[in-house]
């Protein structure tokens, strides 16, 4: 992938903020997705001041690897809740770049509009890159909910304000809930349907689950594409 960064990774917190704040007016939350073949999975991982950033390209709905590449940089910024961009931006950009084929979405391990500002990882991602991207976490950043069904497939919406910013989803049956929320070109509907049709049995989707033992230096065996599912 061609990726342009429109702005600099190392910043202020107020130069960050300010950064989110204009990034958001290109924010597009209907949905673009329609025929999915290829759906990547991206997740950072930080040990000793470098972050390894780790993309897998998976076929869909099969869920086979095709591709993965990992990319290794110094991180600039510190960790500061709501700035995680900043921080992880620069390496997954870098891991973007190599890929041989374009995936048709991108499920991030992050917060998408489910943030402060509305702006977090796999939305600021996704709209650099202007493609449909997903916001999958592990926990909540902000936002109040109930808690949903124990029944796998079950979720509550996460509100903010009055405002819808996600949906708290079960996707295993009695296990803790992910955090699922609109990240660019996509609607929360659609995003809820991706990220369950990639679990298989698990808490994680394959693609953050992949894409984790990539950062953590795995090397997955990879099939050619079916016919259709072309390099760039």
């Amino acid at each position: 992938m061609k990726i342009v960064s429109p702005h600099p990774w190392k910043v202020s917190p107020a130069e960050g903020i300010e950064i989110q704040r204009r990034l958001r007016q290109k924010l597009i939350k209907e949905n673009y997705v329609s025929h999915v073949v290829a759906v990547a999975g991206v997740d950072v991982g930080v040990k000793g001041g470098i972050a390894k950033a780790a993309v897998v390209v998976l076929e869909y709905p099969s869920l086979a690897p095709l591709e993965q590449a990992l990319a290794t940089l110094p991180v600039e910024m510190p960790y500061i809740p709501g700035l995680l961009a900043f921080r992880e931006g620069p390496a997954i950009l870098r891991a973007l770049e190599s890929l041989e084929r374009e995936p048709d979405l991108f499920i991030l391990d992050g917060q998408g509009i489910a943030h402060p500002r509305r702006m977090g990882i796999a939305t600021h991602i996704g709209i650099i890159i202007d493609k449909p991207t997903i916001g999958c976490a592990k926990s909540r950043l902000t936002g109040t909910h109930s808690d949903p069904k124990p029944e796998a497939g079950s979720y509550t919406y996460l509100y903010d304000r009055g405002e819808i910013i996600g949906a708290v989803l079960r996707t295993r049956n009695n296990v803790s809930p992910v955090y699922v929320s609109i990240g660019h070109k996509v609607d929360l509907e659609t995003a809820i349907h991706y990220v369950l049709s990639c679990c298989r049995g698990l808490r994680l989707p394959e693609t953050t689950r992949l894409a984790h033992k990539v950062a953590a230096g795995e090397r997955l065996i990879t099939k050619a594409p079916r016919q259709g599912l072309l390099p760039m």
